[in-house]
C-alpha cells in the first residue's frame, strides 16, 4: 500500500492542466473501513496537504459524528477523492475533477483495502462513476434513495458552504439521512 500511495503522489498524469501544479492527496490503509470519494482538493487542502481541511470537511466530520483524530485514522477511513489535484477555478467555482486519476488509481487501491465495509459517494461525479447507470437523474433523488445503494454505497451531497441552498430546500436530508449515516459509521467502528 504504501508503494502504491507513493506511487500515486508522484502522478503528474494531467499535470499540463492543473494550473496550481499536481499534487495528489488521498490516504488509504490494508485495514481501511470505510473510504470517502469526494470531488477534488479546493485550494486550501491543496495549499495544506491534508485532506477535508476546510469548511467541507469540517461539515462532513459533523454529518459524521466523528472526530478529527477518527476521521484522519487511514484505518478507519480511506480518502480517495475523484481527481487527486486541485483542478482549477470555473465560473462558478472550482472546476471538475480531472478524469484520468479514478481510471488510473482507484481500482489498485480498492484491490489493496481487504476490509472496506462501507463507500461514501460525495457529489455526483462520484455518484455517476460508481453508481452509472443506477444512479437517479439527479443527485437529489440519488441521496434521497440512498438506501437502495446500501450496503456498500451511500451517496450524499458535497458537503461545501456553497450548498447551503441545496440543504435548506431540502431539510429531509439532515432530519432524515444524516441519523442514518451516523449509525452506519457508528455500527462500522
Amino acid at each position: 500500500m504504501q508503494d502504491l500511495l507513493h506511487n500515486i503522489r508522484q502522478c503528474k498524469i494531467c499535470e499540463q492542466h492543473l494550473p496550481f501544479g499536481p499534487r495528489p492527496i488521498a490516504t488509504a490503509h490494508q485495514k481501511s473501513k470505510i473510504v470517502i470519494i469526494g470531488q477534488a482538493p479546493g485550494t486550501k487542502v491543496h495549499a495544506s496537504g491534508i485532506p477535508w481541511d476546510d469548511a467541507s470537511g469540517k461539515q462532513l466530520r459533523q454529518w459524521l459524528n466523528v472526530s478529527d483524530q477518527d476521521f484522519y485514522d487511514e484505518t478507519k477511513f480511506a480518502i480517495v477523492p475523484m481527481g487527486f489535484c486541485y483542478p482549477g477555478k470555473g465560473k462558478s467555482g472550482d472546476l471538475p475533477p480531472r478524469p484520468e486519476c479514478a481510471p488510473q488509481w482507484h481500482k489498485p487501491l480498492f484491490d489493496k483495502m481487504e476490509s472496506v465495509e462501507l463507500i461514501l459517494l460525495i457529489g455526483m461525479y462520484a455518484q455517476k462513476y460508481y453508481l452509472k447507470d443506477k444512479a437517479k437523474r439527479t443527485l437529489t433523488e440519488t441521496v434521497a434513495n440512498y438506501k437502495g445503494y446500501l450496503p456498500l454505497y451511500f451517496p450524499l451531497p458535497h458537503p461545501s458552504p456553497r450548498n447551503r441552498f441545496w440543504l435548506s430546500k431540502n431539510p429531509w436530508f439532515e432530519k432524515e439521512i444524516v441519523p442514518h449515516l451516523q449509525k452506519s459509521v457508528k455500527n462500522i467502528f
